[in-house]
């Protein structure tokens, strides 16, 4: 039979105080929401509360007064002590814990009373800064495998940058130190990304605080229990990261720690430079995006060779495209019209060849009418450059010489003429001037651009985007492809998000992805470094019909005015000499305006000139300018009317004709219209328009005190504005013979066109020469 029960000796334990011991799990529940019909996921975290007494644990109110608990052979009678218990309890309530209401399985249930808190910000106070307080006054804590704010502490931050050998690629890998070893946080946050956007657009990391925190999980297991590292990120540290990588977000899975990216993408550097003190490599990129997105681009020196002198702001576009080229980039220069962006792109160009890198020709490709003004620029401010210029049917000689040039003029027209021959010529620097050219990216022009040889690219142009953002697509696909995804891409992350969502979020990532490759002024932003008044030529080229007329009329008017000189001498041939030089000057504003050529100029274009002006005009308006457009033929005038109501341009006009002067005046000066016509006589005089800030001279005026008179509109007291002033003079025609005269004999010049000036003016054989000399 079995030995009797011999019974335990027992002891009753009163002197033990209770030990806190804090289990916390987390358990992700998918539950299904019967109102939407959807599965959702629901993150339950939980803390469980037990005492410890001794090596006897309690788990919750309901064991009684005393613990019974067996220790070797004695039974210990373990008095508990409700109020230290309910002490503890209270401490866990102060720190904002409650009773958790429903069952989860976050916790084993022997895990105690069960407690939660009210959210993340609540869970991630309580472990980074309450639990170590805890600890430190012995409480005992038990980390469940998975629980979701298990954190690592993060020693310190770290960026790198491995440049490639060839230099076209660098590798950017950001992280944190933890434990001695580096960690990388791209791939984490890049998926954070992909996966949340709208949660990290940059309105919403505008409204985060610098003191919140991220919490991420990382791929490194812990050593503890295989579970993944947590760590905190501070948004203060991360934000710069976010804004970096938002644009990003679509784009293909990085392979490993470290993001690839062009060289060209090194412009993202600088807003990173505040990351981590600890930079490894890449000295030469962060320098070159600082450069690039420093709100005042440190300005390089003038080349040498430059025969003007460059403002500030134009010294600042001048190191900004030397930074594009250290980058192996292109970009956008838009500033103003008038603000220089020609003579910017020559003192860039000069640069290269003062720096020996010159060994290509440059490449300047523009509309027909802007040739004359690359021309005579280069000419006054470039003249060591050597030039050639590929228009007519005699540039197909000079196609064996282009290697022996520095500068290369030619049009969009003749571009895609001659894109075999350009192609097969490598090229340093190529400059697509009026660039909105190309803004159709299937057109012959923008194809032929694409396809040239070249180190750099470079777009002027005032107006980016006129009408949808595709265009500015195309100028980019043409700089740097790729830059901005293929077509079908950037429709489907910008065009559609911002054009019919208008998806703020989308349109500040394409801002800040072309906004180191985009660099425009304002008139008004760089008001403080212009003169009062600054004065332009504007140079025209005269189309084919006009060319063929004016040539046409010039023989005819030659041996006209040399005929009636001969009979009556020069004194008496004024009225003869005046009338023929009024017939060449109307062939240089219209057509039109010679009677009978109405019939010539329906077979194309009836005026370059006219031309030219409606593109500065579109240029113009866009940029908010207020202009005002003289021209001494009220006929004149009325053809711009019918060019102005074709393209919607809302206008004021003031002749000799008009009844009402006080109405259009008022209009202009209340910024009702954008555009003034004037005729010389009705408003050369008398008049005050300061809310004009540009002066448009058509035909020019050829007594410098008249001209002016008409300026000074605009410039005169009360303007508070810089004016620009541009004269459209038609190249080799009468109108550079008299402005050149005009420069010598200002008071004969007078005299010959207007019937003023001295009586004893006199025209001498090599002046007649000059006026009614052929075209070039």
């Amino acid at each position: 039979m079995a030995p009797p029960l011999v019974p335990r000796k027992e002891r009753l334990v009163d002197d033990l105080l209770p030990v806190p011991l804090l289990s916390l799990g987390s358990h992700q529940a998918i539950n299904y929401q019967p109102g939407n019909q959807r599965m959702v996921s629901d993150h339950q975290h939980r803390a469980g509360l037990s005492f410890l007494y001794g090596e006897a644990s309690i788990h919750g109110k309901r064991n009684g007064e005393r613990i019974r608990h067996l220790a070797g052979g004695e039974l210990q009678l373990i008095a508990r002590h409700a109020q230290a218990e309910q002490a503890l309890r209270k401490q866990l309530e102060q720190l904002g814990f409650r009773p958790a209401l429903r069952q989860s399985l976050a916790l084993p249930k022997d895990s105690g009373e069960m407690f939660q808190l009210p959210g993340e910000e609540a869970w991630l106070r309580f472990v980074q800064q309450q639990l170590p307080e805890l600890q430190r006054q012995g409480w005992q804590i038990d980390i469940h495998p998975g629980f979701a704010y298990d954190l690592t502490t993060i020693d310190s931050w770290y960026a790198a940058v491995d440049e490639s050998a060839d230099d076209e690629w660098f590798d950017l890998d950001l992280g944190i130190v933890v434990g001695g070893q580096r960690i990388g946080i791209l791939p984490v946050l890049l998926r954070l990304i992909r996966q949340n956007p709208q949660l990290l657009t940059p309105r919403a990391l505008a409204q985060r605080s610098d003191d919140e925190q991220l919490r991420v999980q990382l791929e490194r297991s812990s050593q503890r229990d295989g579970q993944p590292l947590q760590v905190l990120l501070p948004f203060a540290r991360i934000k710069p990261i976010l804004a970096t990588l938002g644009e990003l977000y679509m784009q293909e899975p990085m392979d490993g720690p470290s993001l690839r990216l062009s060289k060209a993408d090194g412009a993202r550097l600088a807003g990173l430079e505040s990351l981590s003190p600890h930079w490894h490599g890449g000295e030469r990129l962060r320098r070159f995006a600082g450069r690039l997105h420093s709100p005042s681009i440190q300005a390089c020196p003038a080349p040498a060779m430059l025969n003007a002198t460059l403002r500030p702001y134009q010294l600042q576009g001048l190191a900004w495209m030397q930074t594009l080229r250290e980058l192996d980039a292109g970009g956008i220069l838009g500033d103003d019209m008038g603000l220089g962006k020609t003579l910017q792109s020559l003192a860039h160009i000069l640069v290269e060849k003062q720096a020996g890198r010159l060994d290509r020709p440059a490449l300047v490709v523009m509309p027909t009418s802007l040739i004359p003004n690359w021309q005579d620029e280069a000419r006054r401010f470039a003249p060591q450059l050597r030039v050639l210029t590929l228009t007519g049917t005699s540039r197909q000689k000079h196609f064996g010489e282009l290697a022996k040039h520095d500068l290369l003029l030619t049009s969009y027209a003749l571009l895609t003429r001659d894109i075999a021959v350009l192609c097969e010529q490598p090229l340093h620097v190529l400059i697509l001037d009026e660039a909105q050219h190309i803004k159709n990216p299937s057109s012959k022009a923008a194809q032929a651009a694409r396809a040239l040889q070249t180190r750099q690219r470079l777009c002027l142009t005032g107006t980016p985007l006129e009408n949808h953002l595709g265009e500015l697509w195309s100028l980019y696909h043409f700089l740097m492809p790729g830059w901005l995804g293929d077509a079908k891409r950037f429709t489907q992350d910008y065009r559609n998000p911002i054009e019919k969502h208008g998806d703020d979020a989308r349109l500040s990532h394409l801002r800040a992805r072309i906004r180191p490759f985009l660099l425009r002024r304002t008139k008004e932003q760089v008001a403080t470094e212009l003169p009062a008044k600054n004065e332009f030529v504007h140079w025209v080229e005269l189309n084919d019909a006009q060319r063929e007329l004016y040539e046409t009329l010039r023989l005819a008017m030659d041996r006209k005015v040399r005929d009636e000189i001969e009979r009556k001498g020069l004194a008496r041939s004024q009225m003869v000499i005046l009338e023929a030089l009024l017939k060449l000057r109307q062939v240089c504003c219209d057509l039109r305006l010679l009677k009978g050529e109405s019939t010539r100029a329906t077979r194309g274009s009836s005026s370059g000139k006219l031309d030219s002006l409606l593109e500065m005009l579109d240029e113009l308006m866009s940029e908010g300018r207020r202009v005002l457009l003289f021209s001494q033929f009220t006929s004149m005038l009325t053809l711009i009317e019918q060019a102005l109501h074709k393209r919607g341009i809302a206008y004021v006009k003031l002749t000799g004709e008009t009844d009402d002067r006080r109405t259009p005046v008022e209009r202009f000066q209340a910024g009702e219209v954008p555009l003034f016509l004037i005729s010389l006589k009705a408003g050369g005089t008398g008049l005050n328009l300061t809310a004009a800030d540009t002066v448009i001279h058509y035909d020019p005026w050829w007594n410098p005190a008249a001209e002016n008179q008409a300026t000074d509109r605009a410039y005169r007291i009360g303007q508070d504005k810089p004016v620009f002033v541009y004269r459209l003079i038609t190249r080799g025609t009468v109108e550079e013979r008299i402005r050149q005269l005009q420069s010598r004999k200002a008071e004969l010049a007078a005299g010959v066109l207007e019937g003023s000036g001295d009586a004893g003016w006199q025209l001498g054989e090599q002046d007649i020469d000059a006026l009614f000399a052929p075209l070039p």
